[in-house]
């Protein structure tokens, strides 16, 4: 029998409707009971201002991290369980106002590229409420696979619009 390999995947958590904070924090403590996974940090919470259409609320973010035997699609799966209980509605528009998002940003060393699924997430190094939460994280000098090293993307980023929240 082999013993299954665990993988760090690092999980962004962001919500602007129906208390945000309390939509974040829960989805945090969510995380914890995930099977076969073990939350082990988790950033502080950050404000931010949307992307996509402005006309919208204020987004508080975090990234965290945990340690998982679950391929990538099963992890996906089960975040995509806790957005439902959360009344995650998928609509038409893009980048538009949630109750819960949980996007897979790095799983391991994997890059992935299916329909359903792109990792590291595509975006994320665009993204200073992605990048600054991961950094408080994330390895010193850690690279992100295809991407380049993390303390590099954070020095583009100019953190406009991102509040760290105590």
């Amino acid at each position: 029998m082999s013993k299954v390999q665990s993988v760090i995947a690092y999980i962004g958590l962001g919500s602007n409707l129906d208390n945000p904070t309390q939509q974040v924090e829960s989805a945090l403590q969510e995380l914890t009971a995930l099977t076969h996974s073990t939350l082990l940090a988790h950033s502080s919470l950050y404000k931010t201002r949307p992307v996509g259409p402005q006309n919208q609320p204020y987004y508080i973010n975090a990234v965290a991290s945990l340690a998982t035997t679950l391929d990538a699609e099963e992890l996906l799966d089960q975040l995509q369980a806790i957005e439902q209980t959360h009344r995650r509605v998928r609509g038409t528009e893009r980048w538009g106002p949630r109750t819960l998002d949980l996007d897979l940003l790095i799983f391991g060393e994997a890059t992935i590229d299916t329909p359903r699924l792109r990792v590291p997430h595509p975006e994320m190094a665009d993204r200073a409420f992605v990048l600054l939460p991961l950094s408080e994280i994330a390895p010193i000098g850690m690279d992100i696979p295809g991407m380049g090293r993390l303390q590099d993307m954070l020095r583009i980023q100019s953190g406009e619009g991102v509040e760290r929240l105590d």
